[in-house]
């Protein structure tokens, strides 16, 4: 059978030839484990989001949540899917073993994760907003709140959810107006509304968790003001039972071109000046602590672009495969038969497209979940901080980029249906509107983008820029033991050293005030700067790849083949335009920033 949720070997090259997954089982935190338990995991997962997740894609997608009554109604089976992926232990795959986890290295845990992502978008959302949210807790709350809210959430009884944006704001949280009251009893209430808020209201849990972010009275301007807040939809007994209803109204519904079977909400808070929160951590520190929830986000929503750009590359290059269609252009004799469209050199573009752009993200996205599990389980505190740093450093790309050219994968799929293509009775359309919302959700291109220029790039003396360059270097330098590489890594290493120049220009500029020229032209930078870190993880693939046709098994010389032909389109097809864009980011070009009001 076809695989449609991701290719299990380009999986296993990832895990186990690329990153090395069964290494992190020498480290004491995994040590239980090994590539025996590590496939037995993606198994499940597989089978979960196969069986549960998979066939309710688009009822979900044709059925989207009712407002009745002040509730939101979902089509019946999101629970027992639900369900399902809460009684595999996935809610809680890294968790400690002593905290009722798995205790599986984040990677394998966003392994497993991406098979849901790519089975079932919407539904997936109400657990992964919940794990978000009990991570933060668990970071930042008192023990009286990690028993009375982030133990049940755990056990897979209540959900969670974020809620920032407000509707004069948008992206703007320092222009936030929900206010947080002090009363008696060392609660508070809130009151304020709140938009966009996905999984803000349903029936799947006994109990929902919102993490809010609000203004205390004497709060100062900016977000230096923000306070963060567990404020539940029910309130909790000390008992554990739930009390009464808390003043949280759900206003309404939003009805999105995509991930229509996730809840987007309006939510109102203290309506009747009855809202209680609980103060997470301390006072106008909470844009720092929720953060870290945002911060898990853009990679989740990184990889949930990966996986819809995944989702659509298989389906087209499936059909492709059975869809006969015309000639190849040096055979027109009409009584010859129709090739299958996979012969045509166009659709062949359109395919190597999009397997560049998924498989090289879909490392990414690896890459950093690995990443994590360095900060946390390296033996050294020096060493921990170092991957936190470049971590930090790559989080926009590991959102952004995903976001855009997973969703140009789409697009691809589209176009190899033909007509087909953007019909209802194929999913390629659906993956594409699913996909759309990606450069949105947990900040947009040009938020991401401004990030990574303006903050990220100099942070700590640019110490995740210096090691970012260094590991480049030094694939590029193991690189030169294969000859067949040379057409492949010089691209890279010419850019490489073309966005040094540049980027050493731009932070000269901001260190010296000049900020609105420096960041006109954030995005390109941001596209180049994805680029990049693109490049650098083929050419890792392509080293290993390479190792593998050495081994001489003669059935995965076409998989080690299509990774060295991605490669070497994405490498010597996509990096050379680059540098276009630094030229335009060379010049301080000003035709968007001089650009008039008046003027359009």
């Amino acid at each position: 059978m076809s695989e449609t949720l991701l290719s299990s070997r380009n999986l296993a090259f990832e895990l186990y030839e690329v990153l090395d997954a069964v290494g992190l089982t020498q480290r004491e935190r995994f040590a239980e484990h090994n590539r025996e338990t590590f496939d037995a995991a993606l198994g499940t997962a597989r089978s979960i989001a196969e069986k549960f997740f998979a066939p309710h894609n688009r009822k979900g997608d044709e059925n989207e949540p009712r407002y009745e009554d002040g509730q939101a109604i979902l089509i019946p089976e999101v629970k027992p899917a639900v369900d399902a992926f809460l009684e595999a232990g996935f809610l809680n795959a890294a968790r400690s073993f002593d905290a009722g986890g798995m205790q599986l290295p984040t990677l394998l845990s966003q392994a497993c994760f991406a098979h849901f992502q790519s089975a079932n978008a919407a539904s997936t959302s109400y657990p992964f907003l919940t794990m978000g949210a009990a991570n933060l807790i668990e970071s930042f709350g008192t023990d009286e709140q990690k028993q009375r809210f982030l133990q049940p959430m755990i056990d897979g009884r209540f959900f969670g959810t974020m809620a920032l944006t407000e509707p004069h704001a948008g992206s703007s949280l320092s222009d936030i107006r929900t206010r947080a009251e002090p009363a008696s009893d060392g609660t508070y209430r809130l009151k304020g509304n709140k938009i966009f808020i996905s999984g803000g209201d349903h029936p799947l849990s006994e109990n929902i968790v919102h993490m809010v972010l609000a203004k205390l009275p004497d709060a100062p301007a900016g977000v230096k003001g923000i306070s963060l807040f567990i404020v539940p939809k029910f309130l909790v007994n000390d008992d554990g039972s739930l009390g009464q209803r808390n003043d949280v109204l759900l206003a309404g519904l939003f009805h999105k071109m995509g991930w229509r079977g996730t809840t987007s909400t309006a939510l109102n808070f203290g309506d009747n000046g009855e809202c209680v929160g609980y103060l997470v951590g301390k006072p106008h520190q909470g844009l720092s602590y929720m953060f870290q929830m945002m911060n898990e986000a853009r990679i989740g929503v990184g990889m949930g672009a990966v996986m819809l750009g995944y989702a659509g590359y298989l389906y087209s290059l499936e059909y492709a495969r059975e869809r006969p269609q015309g000639r190849v252009p040096d055979s027109k004799d009409p009584n010859t038969a129709p090739v299958a469209i996979i012969q045509h050199a166009d659709v062949k573009r359109m395919l190597l497209t999009q397997k560049a752009y998924v498989e090289g993200s879909f490392d990414l996205g690896l890459y950093a979940a690995r990443l994590f599990d360095d900060t946390t389980t390296l033996e050294t505190d020096a060493e921990r901080k170092q991957a936190h740093e470049l971590l930090d450093l790559l989080t926009p790309i590991v959102k952004s980029w995903p976001s855009e050219f997973c969703l140009k994968a789409n697009e691809l799929a589209i176009q190899i249906l033909g007509g087909h293509g953007y019909t209802r009775e194929y999913p390629v359309e659906q993956y594409y509107r699913d996909n759309r919302l990606n450069p949105i959700h947990e900040g947009t291109h040009g938020i991401q983008s401004l990030d990574l220029l303006g903050r990220k790039l100099a942070q700590n003396g640019g110490a995740g820029l210096k090691q970012l360059i260094r590991l480049i270097a030094d694939t590029g330098a193991r690189a030169q033991s294969f000859e067949s590489l040379t057409a492949l890594r010089a691209p890279l290493e010419k850019l490489v050293a073309h966005l040094q120049t540049v980027t050493i220009g731009l932070l000269t500029d901001l260190a010296q005030g000049k900020v609105n020229s420096s960041l006109a032209n954030s995005a390109l930078y941001l596209k180049v700067f994805g680029h990049t870190v693109i490049g650098w993880r083929w050419l890792e693939q392509a080293i290993c790849a390479e190792e593998g046709l050495a081994k001489g098994n003669a059935a995965d010389v076409s998989f080690y083949k299509g990774k060295l032909q991605a490669a070497r389109y994405f490498l010597t097809w996509e990096i050379p335009a680059c540098h276009h864009e630094l030229a335009i980011l060379e010049a301080r070009d000003d035709v968007c920033l001089g650009m008039q009001d008046e003027w359009f």
